[in-house]
């Protein structure tokens, strides 16, 4: 609730300097600031918030090739905002049993929308708990295709054959650590 109270704040200081320009601004001179290269959610500095799925990645050492990843696709604005989102998060160690040269070639920048599909396949719109997953559940990904859920007779829960080995909390939604990558039919 804080944060959407200091974001309307913001937006209204905004609102209300755009709206008390001086004339120079207002006979087309542009001034430097606007030219800059813009920046997504991703740009925005917050150290007092709690960290969102991004900013969890970033700072976990078993999650270094999906931040590069996506990078590569270009998914790390999308998945900084408000969600909430629930994310399939497949470890270091996951990525490194692709075949190989699988992850190489998704990074090129000529693959960046099949790497973002990819990316997106490990996505689901809510907020997920592991308790809240139903064995032979299909869930739709935000690439709007499905996972299957399994979940075994000591409760351990599997996205498509991927173990959920962890979970932590985001101010966006929920991370669910994996130990598989989540290849799209």
């Amino acid at each position: 609730m804080k944060n959407l109270i200091k974001t309307l704040l913001v937006v209204l200081g905004l609102a209300i300097s755009a709206g008390c320009g001086t004339s120079e601004s207002q006979s087309g001179t542009t001034n430097m600031a606007s030219s800059a290269p813009s920046v997504g959610q991703s740009g925005v500095k917050d150290d007092q918030s709690n960290p969102n799925v991004v900013q969890i990645a970033v700072s976990s050492q078993d999650h270094s090739t999906l931040v590069a990843a996506l990078k590569a696709a270009d998914y790390v604005d999308a998945l900084t905002n408000v969600g909430p989102f629930t994310v399939f998060a497949p470890t270091n160690a996951a990525f490194d049993a692709l075949p190989a040269g699988t992850l190489e070639s998704l990074t090129k920048k000529e693959n960046q929308r099949q790497l973002r599909d990819v990316l997106e396949y490990h996505v689901l719109l809510g907020v997920y708990k592991a308790g809240d997953f139903v064995n032979g559940r299909r869930m739709g990904t935000a690439d709007g295709r499905a996972v299957e859920i399994e979940v075994n007779n000591a409760g351990d829960v599997f996205i498509n054959g991927g173990k959920i080995i962890g979970t932590v909390e985001a101010s966006n939604g929920i991370i669910h650590v994996i130990d598989k990558v989540l290849v799209p039919n």
